[in-house]
């Protein structure tokens, strides 16, 4: 029986190392304090110890410690989580690098793709729905009439629409 001594201690020594650790602000987890404290003593080569009473009380106050450093791990752990659910944190507003790269692949092929359109229409397109020109004032600038303009961008939506069928199916 290699644990018996400690084991023995301990039984013995239990009601007092629970009024030890409430004492030291274990509170109610005094007991499970011991219930961790009696597992981790099962592991525990006796032979060695000379003054068990000691070594118990020491392994309650250090088991006491490890405790309170994990609860306070967790709740830290738990509130910075919340912090970033609830945006008070320093999460970032940048996307993902996934979804950042995929959103340029697409951008690329819908570019690419009104393109094929003619440069006008590309133009027309990017001037009218990007930079949020009135479809009157892109006519003014470009020299052409309202109706060159709104069938250009008819032009620009068929193909993004082509596109888009072609993408999905």
């Amino acid at each position: 029986m290699k644990h018996q001594k400690l084991q023995t201690v301990f039984l013995a020594q239990r009601d007092a190392l629970v009024r030890f650790l409430r004492a030291r602000g274990a509170g109610d987890n005094a007991d499970d304090i011991l219930q961790d404290l009696w597992l981790k003593l099962s592991d525990v080569d006796d032979s060695n110890i000379l003054s068990p009473v000691p070594y118990l009380y020491r392994a309650a106050n250090n088991a006491m410690h490890d405790r309170y450093r994990k609860d306070e791990r967790a709740r830290q752990r738990d509130n910075d989580w919340s912090d970033i659910n609830r945006g008070t944190g320093e999460a970032s507003d940048l996307p993902l690098p996934d979804r950042t790269l995929i959103a340029n692949q697409r951008l690329a092929a819908v570019e690419e793709r009104i393109g094929k359109e003619g440069q006008r229409v590309f133009a027309i397109f990017r001037r009218f729905r990007v930079d949020g020109i009135g479809q009157r004032q892109i006519a003014e600038e470009m020299g052409i009439s309202l109706s060159a303009v709104e069938k250009d961008l008819q032009k620009a939506y068929r193909a993004l629409a082509a596109w888009r069928d072609g993408e999905d199916a």
